[in-house]
């Protein structure tokens, strides 16, 4: 198995996260490859998007929504950051862009709150090919994640 997953299912495991973790033979890296093996609709997905500037943010919305860096500034009053580079996702979160996970590194995590509103999503499960399904509350559980609206 990919390296990338067996670090998130083994951090899941150690923290005792209720939540399936997916593994497809095909990439789940765009909501819509996403939607197509997962069988379900983009609002049904949560995107993890890395930002970077004084800090390391992790701004999280539903698959047909877009993260906004100037919301993301005014919710933690700070500098305007900008969206990671895939190298720079990697090196700040430890995962691959496409499959970045909404939890199990350092970072300041913001949940837009119509995520809140699912009973369950799909999110990244740590490699382009690989999803969690969880319940939204137990994202924030783990992350300690803000609700605030990070959407554009």
């Amino acid at each position: 198995m990919n390296p990338y997953e067996e670090k998130l299912k083994k951090w899941m495991h150690e923290h005792n996260v209720p939540a399936e973790h997916i593994h497809f033979e095909r990439s789940v890296h765009t909501v819509e490859e996403a939607c197509r093996e997962a069988g379900a609709q983009p609002d049904d997905f949560v995107k993890s998007i890395c930002m970077v500037g004084s800090e390391t943010v992790v701004a999280m919305v539903l698959g047909s929504d877009r993260a906004s860096t100037e919301r993301v500034a005014k919710a933690l009053n700070i500098e305007r950051p900008h969206v990671a580079s895939p190298e720079e996702a990697l090196e700040k979160t430890g995962y691959l862009v496409g499959g970045t996970p909404p939890f199990g590194y350092k970072a300041k995590f913001l949940i837009d709150p119509k995520i809140m509103l699912k009973d369950i999503v799909y999110a990244g499960g740590g490699s382009p090919t690989a999803l969690i399904r969880i319940d939204p509350k137990e994202i924030q559980k783990f992350n300690n994640g803000i609700v605030v609206r990070v959407r554009k």
